[in-house]
């Protein structure tokens, strides 16, 4: 995948609360292209950013 891990969210937050995705919005109001992805083997969300680009 290449992308690097900011944070590592357990998936079975309370309902209604989604602090990967809240995670990653502040990121991305701080100018980091931040994602959340699921990573199932570990049952967590990861927020991630893509690799840069070294050119």
């Amino acid at each position: 995948m290449g992308a690097k891990v900011l944070q590592r969210f357990p998936a079975g937050a309370p309902r209604g609360s989604w602090p990967a995705e809240e995670y990653a919005a502040r990121r991305r109001a701080e100018g980091q292209p931040a994602t959340v992805v699921m990573d199932l083997e570990s049952d967590a969300f990861l927020v991630v950013v893509p690799p840069r680009d070294e050119n």
